[in-house]
């Protein structure tokens, strides 16, 4: 391999100040992208191609230079090229889920290695972060694509408004698609964006709801800016790094395996896995805040003008709600404010898309996003004891919210009793031992170790878990659930008020039955946070049903010779794909303009 002198310089710096060279490597990358800011907010719009440029050339530097991952770079480019061309040549409706079944299974692929071979070192774990990255961005690239470009095969109505906002109708250039799969400020930590946004990004034209003062200075478009916030943010991040640094002299994860920690009592080890968890989340905290904080400087991060407060959002690639997560008081919120954009992406790019056309999203739904992101996060025995027992805790804190809560809540179910801060309080500290305890797996990583940990403390939250389902779904949950609904206030008067009102007409009578019933089949909804459902509503009882009918489309594009369809649309893919590359370089080179939207000189798109 060639002498590298960022990767030697690195090296030297790393022994002399005593800080691991990872650390310093990635620290400079993520705070190395604030000083290549100051360059890339000052190419003008109407310079897309120059901006595409920059960015790419930046994250070569980054992946060549500073982390030395040539490897890495060929494994990024590999799922990168495969979707640029399934999207641009292969003309079907399977198009995102042949995408979607590579890209991941490739991604697959780099976690088995890491966890069974490791033949690459460090270098296969490294690039396998930026890989989860990549795969939220290309799978959710084809999807968009799809529903800007193949409007024969579905409604634009049918679409929500997020998928409706995001479609795309044009192929973008192949240097514009690397600039955004290998959007330097993001590239090694996330987070994830839409291919749209960028696009609107680049030509400027994501700013137009902005007042015209606030978006031209001297007759030329400017880029809104925030830097305080971006300051704000970064000091933040290098808080959290320096958190994340120091934390390991007082908590580690070996002290639980030694002599010393069995020997503690229980109320000690629970309270120990609640401090581990937290300084484990330290580096992503550093991480994600920091990648904002560039976003937020380059004008990424600007997420629309209220007129009404004059007040500018800047939190369209926020991808942590420390606050939330930090002070979240059940399962379901704090799951919400982690990774949310991941969040977002399993939600309208799988859960929505699994779903058959026209119908709710059920079991099959369900399940393939709880697959999806275990696989998504990789591949150790950790990620799955956790995952399953985050469902179970998430059915449980449902069944709290729903006939426990209401008992502190007044008529209106919304006012506060004044004894409220009592159910918080319990509410809060049961939320962070419980998070404590169900993330050690994913910390650990290993079965064995997991199982023992989890076993120095009698396995506490699963025998909980294991109650709560006795008393709200055992043979004894009627009673229990009827003697806490006597307690709420807000049911107490509801019943009063209907009773009265099914006495005095029948025929009202019969319709406020079917309204509880209604009411009662359908009083929660679906959680699909990080992809772990709550296992209440999972949808098991429907999956024979949902074979079945899929047997049935399976019959019936089969028999409609779906397959040969199919072969002749990967035969016209090949075939396209071998006249592009084989024609005269003038005729490929305007052939490939076609599928860049034009600017003009104020930055604005042709149409």
């Amino acid at each position: 391999m060639m002498y590298n002198p960022v990767d030697t310089g690195i090296i030297v710096l790393a022994e002399r100040i005593g800080v691991s060279d990872f650390i310093l490597r990635y620290a400079t990358c993520l705070l190395g992208s604030f000083f290549f800011n100051i360059f890339l907010r000052r190419i003008p719009y109407n310079k897309v191609n120059l901006k595409c440029l920059f960015i790419t050339s930046v994250s070569m530097f980054y992946l060549f230079g500073v982390l030395n991952l040539y490897q890495g770079f060929q494994t990024l480019f590999i799922s990168t090229t495969f979707t640029y061309l399934i999207t641009r040549f292969y003309k079907s409706r399977f198009m995102p889920f042949v995408n979607f079944a590579f890209v991941m299974g490739h991604l697959a692929l780099n976690h088995f290695t890491a966890q069974f071979f490791n033949n690459e070192g460090p270098e296969a774990i490294d690039i396998t972060g930026s890989q989860m990255v990549l795969v939220m961005k290309l799978t959710a690239f084809a999807w968009s694509y799809y529903d800007g470009s193949y409007v024969k095969d579905h409604k634009l109505e049918d679409l929500t408004e997020y998928q409706r906002k995001r479609a795309i109708k044009k192929h973008p250039s192949f240097l514009k698609f690397m600039a955004f799969a290998y959007f330097y400020p993001t590239l090694l930590t996330g987070p994830s964006f839409d291919f749209e946004d960028f696009d609107k990004w680049l030509d400027g034209s994501l700013y137009d709801d902005l007042p015209l003062s606030k978006r031209f200075k001297n007759g030329r478009k400017q880029t809104p800016k925030n830097d305080g916030l971006a300051l704000w943010k970064a000091l933040q991040g290098i808080g959290w790094i320096s958190l994340s640094m120091i934390s390991p002299n007082y908590v580690t994860t070996s002290y639980m395996f030694g002599k010393e920690f069995s020997s503690k009592s229980f109320l000690f080890k629970i309270h120990y896995f609640f401090f581990l968890g937290l300084t484990y989340r330290f580096k992503y905290y550093a991480a994600w805040t920091i990648s904002e904080a560039s976003c937020i400087l380059c004008g990424l991060g600007y997420n629309g003008y209220d007129p009404k407060t004059q007040k500018t959002n800047w939190n369209r690639v926020q991808n942590i709600s420390i606050w939330g997560m930090e002070m979240g008081q059940n399962c379901h919120e704090t799951l919400e404010a982690w990774n949310t954009n991941t969040n977002k992406w399993l939600k309208y790019y799988v859960y929505l898309r699994v779903a058959k056309r026209g119908k709710k999203p059920g079991f099959r739904s369900t399940m393939f996003t709880f697959l999806t992101s275990a696989f998504w996060h990789g591949t150790r025995p950790g990620y799955y004891l956790t995952f399953v027992t985050g469902a179970l805790c998430q059915t449980c804190g449902k069944f709290f919210r729903r006939h426990l809560r209401p008992i502190f809540l007044f008529e209106d179910g919304i006012t506060p009793v004044s004894y409220k801060w009592v159910y918080d309080i319990v509410c809060f500290y049961v939320t962070k031992i419980t998070f404590g305890y169900l993330v050690q797996p994913f910390i650990v990583l290993d079965f064995k170790k997991s199982i023992y940990v989890w076993g120095s403390v009698y396995f506490f939250l699963h025998f909980g878990i294991a109650l709560a389902f006795f008393l709200f779904r055992g043979p004894y949950s009627k009673s229990v659930i009827t003697f806490c609904t006597s307690k709420q206030p807000k049911e107490v008067k509801r019943r009063s008020v209907e009773r009265n009102i099914a006495k005095s007409s029948s025929s009202l009578g019969d319709i406020l039955a079917d309204k509880q019933a209604f009411e009662k089949e359908n009083s929660s909804e679906l959680d699909i946070s990080m992809g772990i459902p709550p296992v209440d509503r999972t949808g098991v009882g429907d999956a024979k049903k949902e074979w079945a009918e899929f047997l049935q489309d399976y019959n019936q594009w089969r028999n409609e010779k779906g397959l040969e369809i199919e072969e002749t649309n990967l035969w016209k893919a090949f075939q396209d794909f071998k006249n592009e590359i084989t024609m005269p370089t003038d005729a490929r080179k305007a052939r490939f303009e076609n599928y860049s939207p034009k600017t003009t000189a104020s930055g604005n798109k042709k149409d």
